[in-house]
């Protein structure tokens, strides 16, 4: 992730590159060279000519990277999840707030394409179902796929649901090492919203989809696809029940005839063509230099670890 985050900066105009840190030398070596700036050999050496930086670390080091950093004063966006648990999670928050800087966390999906169009909608959802199953990656596997992978949908879930859980089901299985690999969680929350989410890293297919119902509308996204479609109550209840009329008054013979696709009018979100990663590094940049909160503080990112945290020990306590 460190390499895609350089790429991103490398090509954006209101910053510069100055370098990377890399435990692998190599690695920053050759990541440097092909997008600009040094190689440094410690984070020490590279933090005196730096005003933000990137945490692309393994999750078990975040807090101790993100504090080293924000001691010498430098903005952070530390990627998801935000920390390994909620203590440390909430030392970078006050880290960041002691040292008067910025902190954002990498959940990426907020700057999905599809999921900025939904959001616009200002839906008041009563019930979200998510569901993310991909390959195993081995690219976080110090953790398990609840803060690996799931951790992205539950940002958005309690973004969306905008009240606290008071309530959380959790099932889970471990296949191939000491943390869980399959979970599916159900939230349920103090307005009565309710959301079941999924997530695999064992799948054999990728497959990142989120579902939106509330009182006046319905949306569907594909994260994968960045595509999107609502339904909405207005424009096509009166139809929906005109058709029902015709049906008990028995002027409909064969129900073979009728195409639910067809009475339903089915609108697609209007989406943009950016790059998550470039959205959110602007977004990140735009924090920074205009010192204005981030679209994804630092405490929507501990959020998102303490429901983490509380659906791991659902799975826990299932598995007893």
């Amino acid at each position: 992730m460190g390499r895609l985050h350089a790429r991103v900066y490398s090509q954006m105009p209101q910053v510069r590159l100055v370098g990377v840190h890399d435990a692998n030398p190599d690695s920053a070596s050759a990541t440097a060279q092909e997008y600009g700036g040094r190689a440094f050999a410690s984070l020490e050496e590279m933090l005196p000519h730096v005003k933000a930086v990137s945490i692309a670390v393994p999750t078990r080091f975040h807090a101790d990277v993100a504090e080293q950093c924000m001691r010498r004063g430098v903005s952070c966006l530390v990627e998801k999840p935000l920390a390994k648990d909620v203590a440390e999670g909430r030392r970078i928050v006050e880290a960041g707030r002691r040292a008067g800087v910025t902190v954002q966390v990498g959940h990426i999906e907020r700057f999905n394409p599809a999921v900025r169009a939904m959001t616009h909608l200002r839906m008041a959802p009563r019930f979200i179902e998510v569901i993310r199953i991909s390959p195993m990656t081995f690219r976080s596997i110090d953790v398990g796929v609840v803060l690996d992978m799931m951790i992205h949908d539950i940002d958005i879930v309690l973004k969306l649901a905008g009240s606290p859980a008071t309530k959380i089901e959790a099932v889970g299985v471990s296949v191939i090492g000491d943390h869980e690999d399959i979970c599916n969680a159900r939230l349920t929350f103090a307005n009565g919203c309710v959301a079941n989410v999924t997530a695999s890293r064992l799948a054999l297919k990728t497959e990142r989809k989120l579902r939106v119902f509330s009182r006046d509308a319905y949306v569907s996204v594909d994260y994968q696809k960045r595509y999107g479609v609502v339904v909405r109550r207005t424009g096509n209840l009166d139809s929906i029940r005109e058709v029902a009329d015709r049906i008990r008054r028995g002027d409909v013979k064969d129900m073979s005839e009728l195409n639910y696709a067809d009475l339903v009018q089915v609108e697609e979100l209007e989406i943009s063509d950016t790059e998550p990663l470039r959205a959110q590094l602007e977004s990140f940049v735009s924090a920074v230099q205009n010192r204005k909160p981030p679209e994804v503080s630092g405490e929507d990112g501990l959020a998102a670890v303490e429901t983490a945290v509380r659906i791991v020990e659902a799975v826990g306590k299932q598995a007893l």
